[in-house]
């Protein structure tokens, strides 16, 4: 299922329509759909470099209206589905607690998920669950999703077809371990 849902995605780059085609990948990827834009993305880029950063705007801005949709069905579920099922179990209370303590990080775990290989899904859905600040919460998404589509789109752009399998296989190895770093930085700097 995943692999067919991968190849429809990868044969959407030759359409004639290949950016509307990544708009509503983008889209739709950021709150229900299991495969990344950046599938779709390279080979565009690739086939043509000299449309790489308006290829990344409409990437970026594809997934960031999609992670509202996330955001919303968050919020939309979750007292129909989410906060009853939290009752039987008797854990209803604790959901408060965990959406204080998510929404005091909330920025860092968007920036996190939109940047790394983590499913950006499940943020924006949680970030809707717990209410985290809409304007926080769409800051947070514009800043990490421009970042790895545009820093994907200019690896692309300056070095081409050879640094596909890097961006494939490492990026979001590369990704996650500046995260860590970052965030190891940021809690050194403040707490020691």
């Amino acid at each position: 299922m995943i692999r067919r849902l991968y190849d429809w995605t990868l044969s959407l780059a030759a359409h004639p329509h290949a950016l509307w085609a990544l708009a509503l990948v983008s889209f739709i990827e950021s709150s229900v759909f299991p495969i990344p834009p950046d599938i779709l993305m390279i080979p565009m880029i690739i086939a043509a470099p000299r449309r790489a950063f308006l290829i990344a705007g409409v990437c970026t801005l594809a997934s960031v209206a999609g992670a509202l949709l996330g955001y919303w069905i968050g919020s939309a579920a979750f007292e129909q589905i989410g906060r009853p099922v939290l009752e039987f179990y008797g854990k209803d209370d604790r959901f408060d607690e965990f959406a204080g303590a998510y929404n005091a990080w909330g920025a860092w775990a968007v920036l996190v998920a939109g940047i790394t290989p983590f499913p950006f899904k499940v943020i924006t859905i949680l970030s809707g669950a717990t209410g985290l600040s809409i304007p926080i919460f769409i800051v947070s998404s514009l800043i990490a999703r421009a970042t790895r589509f545009f820093i994907v789109a200019a690896l692309l752009w300056k070095f081409g077809p050879p640094i596909r399998d890097f961006i494939e296989r490492r990026l979001g190895l590369v990704f996650s371990v500046f995260m860590i770093l970052l965030l190891g930085g940021f809690f050194a700097l403040r707490y020691l």
